[in-house]
């Protein structure tokens, strides 16, 4: 089995996220939350667990609490599996997927993480923006419809995240997301649909520019190492050779668009059989399955569904850890 391993970003969040994990293997799970509420300096874990759901869709709050939660599972993958051969992380979860790779100590990227939220979150305060999908267009008509709407209003909208052949995510200012979402129901088109995505924040386009140079004295304070498996960059779609190109990818990324369906597509290159979503929700595992039907598909957010796919790979339960 050729496994890939897949990090979920902002907007798989949900109340209870890590909870069963942390009552399935105790010892391995418990200082995992117990560290991140003490480097952050807030009970994460009780909000991971019990919300309230409003304060965790708080950019600053939502950023950390699914790294957390997706490197718990990690965590638990890696004590009963062998090593994927491959990994990659959309937006938020590339630095998951920068610790799976061995690039990050996971505290390191914690921090990070929440400096992270906290830089997004205060865009939007100072010029609020926000974000929208576009199902049923191609790529390339829903850049033109980006372009004309900049053109004739001097809003700004631009593509975030090209999930998908028929899924495509703009971000830009309030304005321009409005004028972008009109023109394409204006398409009139029972096919084609378009949805606004509840964020914190305009990500991934120009708008983040602001706080590039911030962020990126931060990642200058932080040791990245060179990958000792394969990691696919978000920005570039390719793999991320050394610890300096991650480095330039994370800053890169803040501003720059998630090209999610050229990174699988590199993914495949690497003969995988099998994708797994490591943490909360199954937004990557339905892209997955949708453009990639005939290959392996499967989430691991939750206790049940770890041991569903340590069966699947062969392994019983008994073979690594047990669920208590």
């Amino acid at each position: 089995m050729q496994t890939s391993y897949l990090f979920p970003g902002q907007g798989s969040q949900r109340v209870g996220m890590g909870r069963d994990l942390r009552a399935a293997y105790p010892d391995l799970i418990a200082p995992v939350f117990d560290t991140a509420d003490e480097i952050l300096g807030f009970e994460l874990s009780r909000l991971c667990w019990e919300g309230p759901e409003e304060r965790l869709e708080r950019t600053d709050i939502t950023q950390p609490a699914i790294f957390v939660a997706s490197y718990a599972a990690y965590r638990v993958l890696a004590e009963i599996l062998p090593p994927p051969a491959v990994v990659a992380g959309h937006s938020l979860g590339e630095y998951t997927a920068l610790v799976a790779a061995g690039v990050l100590e996971w505290t390191d990227a914690l921090a990070l993480v929440r400096r992270r939220g906290m830089l997004m979150a205060g865009v939007n305060e100072s010029t609020p923006g926000a974000m929208a999908a576009a199902l049923g267009l191609p790529a390339a008509e829903v850049e033109r419809i980006c372009a004309d709407v900049r053109a004739e209003t001097a809003a700004v909208v631009e593509v975030a995240n090209y999930n998908s052949a028929d899924q495509t995510v703009v971000s830009g200012s309030v304005d321009g997301v409005a004028a972008f979402s009109a023109r394409v129901l204006a398409l009139g088109r029972a096919e084609v649909k378009v949805k606004r995505i509840k964020v914190g924040a305009p990500f991934h386009s120009s708008m983040m520019a602001a706080v590039e140079a911030e962020f990126a004295a931060d990642l200058a304070r932080v040791r990245f190492a060179d990958p000792v498996l394969p990691i696919i960059a978000n920005v570039t779609a390719r793999p991320v050779r050394t610890g300096e190109q991650a480095r330039d990818a994370l800053r890169t990324q803040l501003a720059g668009s998630v090209r999610w369906s050229d990174t699988l597509t590199t993914v495949l290159g690497y003969g995988i059989d099998t994708f797994v979503e490591v943490g909360p929700g199954r937004v990557l595992s339905g892209l997955c399955k949708r453009a990639y039907p005939e290959v392996a598909c499967y989430s691991a957010g939750e206790a049940r569904r770890i041991e569903t796919i340590v069966g699947a790979a062969g392994f019983g339960v008994d073979a690594g850890l047990r669920a208590s």
